[in-house]
């Protein structure tokens, strides 16, 4: 019917965070979007600390992969939580 559509090759089912953590690592959207998710009704308890957490991971592995550049991040929340 000429609709679009989008299929989200990497589903994933968990803590909405995850998504809006990995959304803020690289300079995120605007704050319409994160006051639209809001809006929802979602609620986040350590929303800050937990975004750190999840971040980390994506953080390690563009270490790994692309150098040093991202070491200060990845040590920024290394020391702040081990």
């Amino acid at each position: 019917a000429g609709e679009p559509y989008l299929i989200d090759p990497a589903v994933y089912f968990g803590d909405p965070l995850v998504d809006l953590a990995m959304s803020r690592l690289f300079g995120g959207f605007g704050p319409d979007f994160y006051e639209g998710y809001a809006s929802r009704g979602a609620v986040f308890p350590y929303a800050s600390e937990r975004t750190d957490i999840y971040q980390l991971y994506y953080l390690l592995v563009h270490l790994n992969l692309f150098g040093r550049s991202y070491y200060g991040s990845v040590k920024r929340i290394m020391n702040a939580y081990c």
